[in-house]
């Protein structure tokens, strides 16, 4: 990590340093005068400049522009950013999962898409010791296929999330370090809602990109380094749940519960710790419920789906990393109307930076 340092500023005028500037001078009993009124000044200009800080910390966060030093922690999910940092990371999502067929030849109310890709911009900001701000906001385009009938497709913002993580458990040793966390925070109805089919009907709520509802969602993570005394393996745990309420099309998209654990191995870390590689087996499980659809409970909507893949993180530079997973179904429930994920696969690219107030 580098130190930038500010430099500091002296009066000059005509390349040669103003005399009796906050000195007296034996010879002008004036220059006293004038070097209180300068300090006055001075003090004016000061106060200008903490004004203007203030200011300018709102608008790093609407344009999230910033020129600074970075750092590089290594990609655990139970550490908050650290203090006055900042991150911007671009994560691009794919979604298979099987066909299906309606005995009526119509949508299902509760079809998911069968090809769906996520595109999430997020920027983070570590305010305070132990928190961070997330905001977050995905691109989504869900198609949808369907035996017997032309494929549906379409593009559009999905449901925005504002999110606090607080790390309220820190333990370091020789073995390394334990850390846990807890993040919750809104799920906003920001996502589009209007998708249609070739005859302009409206596709059902779950193959629109956003859900039209007000949503929670609350998150613990767990992140142990050292595991069986190696430094460089690590567990991580992220278990966290989205609780829905009644969205667009008196629909109630059933909540979701998720568990990943993520055993990681760094095989390589160069001596600074500029370049690094993670590179480990990931176990997912998830849980959703039935919808509900006009206050009627769509059974066999909902189920249970265990995946496993693998992911891996590079650490091209300090802050910079790029990641790529992927996993595949292994168990599901085999409920009538329960759509599992087949295939997920996920790439992006993250960088920290810091935030000089």
């Amino acid at each position: 990590m580098r130190v930038l340092h500010r430099p500091a500023i002296v009066l000059k005028l005509g390349q040669k340093q103003v005399k009796g500037v906050g000195q007296e001078c034996p010879t002008h009993k004036s220059c006293a005068v004038l070097a209180a009124r300068w300090r006055t000044t001075v003090r004016s200009v000061l106060g200008l400049v903490r004004i203007s800080k203030s200011i300018s910390l709102a608008l790093v966060i609407a344009l999230m522009v910033a020129k600074a030093s970075a750092q590089g922690p290594a990609p655990e999910t139970a550490p908050p950013l650290f203090p006055g940092g900042g991150l911007v990371s671009y994560n691009s999502i794919f979604a298979t999962r099987g066909l299906t067929q309606a005995l009526s030849g119509n949508i299902p109310v509760t079809a998911r898409p069968t090809f769906a890709h996520e595109g999430d911009f997020d920027f983070t900001w570590g305010f305070y010791h132990d928190f961070d701000l997330t905001i977050l906001f995905p691109i989504v385009t869900n198609q949808f296929e369907m035996r017997g009938a032309p494929a549906i497709r379409g593009t559009g913002l999905g449901d925005g999330m504002v999110l606090v993580k607080y790390r309220f458990y820190r333990r370091d040793s020789a073995r390394g370090t334990t850390q846990t966390s807890f993040t919750i925070g809104p799920k906003l109805p920001t996502g589009r809602t209007s998708l249609v089919d070739a005859n302009d009907n409206l596709l059902p709520a779950s193959l629109q990109p956003g859900s039209g509802s007000t949503d929670l969602f609350v998150a613990a993570n767990w992140t142990y380094t050292g595991l069986f005394n190696l430094r460089r393996l690590v567990a991580d745990e992220d278990f966290h749940a989205l609780l829905r309420s009644q969205g667009t099309q008196k629909t109630k998209l059933g909540s979701d519960i998720e568990s990943r654990f993520w055993l990681s191995y760094r095989p390589y870390e160069s001596k600074n710790v500029a370049r690094e590689w993670f590179i480990g087996p990931v176990l997912t499980w998830t849980h959703s419920q039935d919808d509900r659809v006009a206050g009627i409970t769509q059974s066999g909507s909902g189920g249970d789906l265990l995946l496993a893949g693998i992911t891996t993180y590079v650490g091209l530079r300090p802050g910079m990393h790029v990641w790529l997973g992927a996993d595949w179904a292994v168990a599901h429930s085999t409920g009538a109307q329960f759509m599992p994920i087949r295939r997920h696969i996920s790439f992006g690219i993250t960088q920290q930076f810091r935030i000089h107030l």
